[in-house]
């Protein structure tokens, strides 16, 4: 018998060819293709299972930012308020928030990137809805409309996603990371990075759309990353075990730190600019960077027909519309009053206005006009 030559780097490159061919499953155009046949319903299964976790992960989400908001209230209307961090129901909210960051990180092992990110507008209209209920905010016309343009958008990416059914291995995420549409993308996110990082640091160069590009730049990475450890955990349960593979933990390493520098430039968006604003916006920069990110890295429109692509991305422009619609004057109506009321809080005497009114004589004095008000009087009429 002829001895066997050792495996060598073009024998490894096409082990991982041939794995990634498997990987695949492509869908052919047909009559189930992007409608809701039962056909369709019979090959996304699996990908179906993915939005579920995704849907219920954000509405988890709502509820928890709900209970929080609702617990600082609480604290605000007693007269010694506590931390916020020793209330019990605030430790609840950060629970289910976890919990349903949880289902949203499962969720990408079992579906396309470009499926999963543009649900985040659930989160944002499910919170305004909650609300209403929950803690009595008006519900605006704009929020019906908002929420329903949100729901048919959510409704087109779901039948109109890349029909594509990718497992997720070690050597899949290799040899992507070493593909050249991956490296072209890599360097030009790092250029653009750090441009936008030299006018913020060095030019004092605070807009919002410079924050929320660089929060986007650092999103796309996270969601790669995001993408690749669930997908090896899915992939070691089902099948053969991946977590013994350094890219794993390189790739869970690349998620943290990408979403830890996230959280910073998305709090100085906050602190700087309006909510209503940054939500939106943040949203709508971050599902276009994931969209890209999954379509470059993991080429999942690959094989798709123009008709899909147009209907998804018409989709993902009612999802960014009802986003935009929900969140738009939100905070302004609580703002509308110039004084303050303490009649809910207890133990605090009824008031009527601490601020006169600007126009009249008595603005700038005490309401009561005190003593010392008609003394300093007195004597400038002395004078």
């Amino acid at each position: 018998m002829a001895a066997l030559a050792p495996a060598g780097p073009g024998d490894a490159a096409l082990a991982a060819l041939d794995e990634l061919s498997l990987n695949f499953t492509y869908r052919a155009p047909g009559a189930g293709n992007g409608s809701l046949s039962g056909d369709w319903y019979r090959r996304n299964q699996i990908h179906l299972f993915g939005v579920l976790l995704a849907i219920l992960g954000n509405l988890v989400i709502s509820v928890s930012l709900n209970i929080q908001k609702y617990s600082h209230l609480q604290l605000a209307q007693q007269e010694h308020p506590r931390p916020y961090f020793k209330s019990v129901l605030w430790w609840g909210g950060v629970l289910l928030m976890a919990v349903g960051e949880m289902g949203n990180f499962a969720a990408y092992g079992f579906a396309p990137i470009t499926l999963i990110a543009p649900l985040g507008c659930v989160s944002v209209t499910g919170s305004a809805i909650i609300s209403v209920t929950f803690l009595k905010d008006n519900l605006r016309a704009s929020d019906l409309l908002g929420t329903t343009l949100a729901f048919a958008g959510t409704y087109l990416l779901v039948n109109f996603a890349p029909n594509i059914t990718q497992a997720i291995s070690a050597r899949t995420v290799q040899y992507y990371l070493v593909g050249w549409q991956f490296l072209i993308y890599v360097i030009l996110e790092i250029l653009i990075f750090c441009i936008l990082l030299y006018l913020y640091k060095r030019k004092g160069m605070k807009h919002m759309v410079i924050l929320l590009t660089l929060v986007a730049i650092l999103a796309s990475l996270t969601v790669i990353s995001v993408k690749a450890v669930s997908g090896m955990i899915t992939f070691s349960m089902m099948d053969k075990m991946q977590l013994t593979y350094p890219i794993f933990y390189i790739m869970f390493i690349i998620m943290i730190a990408s979403c830890v520098f996230q959280v910073k430039f998305l709090n100085q968006a906050t602190k700087l600019y309006n909510t209503t604003t940054v939500v939106p916006v943040n949203h709508i920069f971050f599902t276009i960077s994931a969209m890209i990110a999954g379509i470059i890295f993991y080429q999942e429109f690959l094989g798709a027909a123009f008709l899909t692509v147009f209907i998804y991305l018409f989709g993902c422009f009612l999802s960014f519309l009802g986003v935009f619609l929900v969140t738009r004057n939100r905070e302004k109506e609580h703002l509308q009053q110039s004084y303050i009321d303490f009649g809910n809080i207890p133990g605090k005497q009824m008031l009527d206005k601490i601020q006169p009114d600007s126009n009249s004589l008595s603005y700038g004095t005490l309401p009561d006009g005190s003593d010392s008000t008609k003394s300093q009087s007195g004597e400038k009429k002395e004078v």
